[in-house]
């Protein structure tokens, strides 16, 4: 694997963004992961979305940086987080 380069400021884990981009995320995604205080749990322990509130679910939306997120009901802040 190739060393570890620095991004900058603007991204806070270069590990885990240079180990999304090897895996084909694209550079927006692997920032906003890589930006995130708290990316998930391993193992596939995270309750899912349906299991969230509507606040919850805009409250990860703001943390990886979803726009139009306050405009959103329930299922189109799923759908968001989903696919992006």
């Amino acid at each position: 694997m190739a060393s570890q380069k620095n991004h900058g400021p603007s991204i806070k884990n270069d590990k885990v963004y240079e180990a999304l981009r090897e895996e084909g995320y694209s550079k927006e995604k692997s920032a906003r992961i890589a930006n995130t205080k708290n990316p998930g749990k391993k193992g596939g322990k995270a309750s899912t979305y349906e299991d969230r509130t509507k606040q919850e679910l805009y409250d990860k939306a703001k943390e990886v940086g979803i726009d139009g997120r306050s405009k959103m009901n329930k299922n189109e802040l799923i759908n968001a987080l989903r696919n992006n």
